[in-house]
């Protein structure tokens, strides 16, 4: 199996249990929004929910959607560099 796969595999296996430390940590229902956002956070380890407006969070997506050539610039904003 290629890595791409193993880690796509790998993902959706320790989702749900990424979705139970989410719930854990905001207390409430999650809109579907919130679960594709949390999913993606670089890291859980966090005591709190994000403040709307306050706090910063980092995502490392696994696919995004452009529309047009100007996606080149936005595509380099989510790349990570060693």
């Amino acid at each position: 199996m290629d890595p791409e796969t193993e880690r796509i595999i790998r993902f959706y296996g320790e989702l749900p249990e990424r979705i139970r430390q989410v719930r854990k940590i905001v207390n409430r229902p999650l809109t579907l929004s919130e679960k594709i956002l949390y999913c993606h956070l670089v890291s859980l380890n966090r005591g709190s929910a994000f403040l709307r407006g306050i706090d910063y969070a980092e995502f490392l997506p696994g696919r995004v959607a452009m529309q047009d050539a100007t996606a080149q610039m936005a595509i380099l904003q989510f790349m990570v560099w060693d």
